[in-house]
């Protein structure tokens, strides 16, 4: 299959649509040529890492590594889609809350944002954003600027996101509990002690 890189950036960023994958899109994030030194010299093979998404709120990551870089990228989407987590959206754009994520020396931050605000976040991050769905999103890493540590410190981040529903649920009350009722602090203000 022949692939096209997409327009802009460095030309590492990949962008194509699997035929009839419900609609999955992956994107390559860094591709690194790797050595092997054996008895009659060095053996090079090419590491790629890949993340694939719905737009529609799952997304999943994958590393695979051959002899061409085709077959790495095979093997890394492969695996990005056996990988594939849910994540709950707010309105279908952001975040429902702040969270933050870490893996080995690497830690970002994600901040859900207001409509309009945009993707606001670098490289490796950016790619998870873009095939997960979300368009308001300010990140920001912090620590090693390694990709894969990135995008790793990145979905733990993603898999701490819960829904109202899904909170609500788990402490046996109703959404409009968690949040207070607006209408009841000042009603109880209205009142005078006795």
């Amino acid at each position: 299959m022949a692939r096209e890189p997409r327009e802009g950036g460095r030309g590492r960023e990949r962008e194509r649509d699997r035929d009839g994958d419900d609609g999955v899109i992956d994107k390559l994030v860094t591709i690194n040529r790797v050595a092997k030194v054996v008895k009659g010299g060095r053996r090079f093979a090419f590491a790629a890492l890949v993340v694939v998404g719905d737009q529609k709120g799952r997304v999943g990551y994958g590393a695979g590594k051959a002899r061409e870089v085709p077959e790495a990228i095979r093997k890394a989407t492969e695996r990005a889609k056996r990988a594939m987590i849910r994540v709950p959206m707010k309105e279908g754009r952001t975040l429902h809350h702040d969270v933050d994520g870490q893996f080995g020396a690497g830690s970002v931050i994600l901040r859900s944002a207001t409509a309009g605000t945009g993707i606001i976040a670098g490289g490796p991050l950016r790619a998870v954003f873009e095939t997960l769905g979300i368009g308001d999103v300010v990140a920001k890493s912090l620590g090693s600027r390694n990709p894969h540590n990135m995008v790793k410190a990145t979905f733990a981040a993603l898999q701490k996101c819960a829904s109202p529903r899904s909170v609500a649920n788990r402490r046996g009350k109703k959404v409009a509990e968690l949040f207070g009722r607006r209408d009841a602090a000042p009603a109880a203000e209205a009142q005078p002690n006795v």
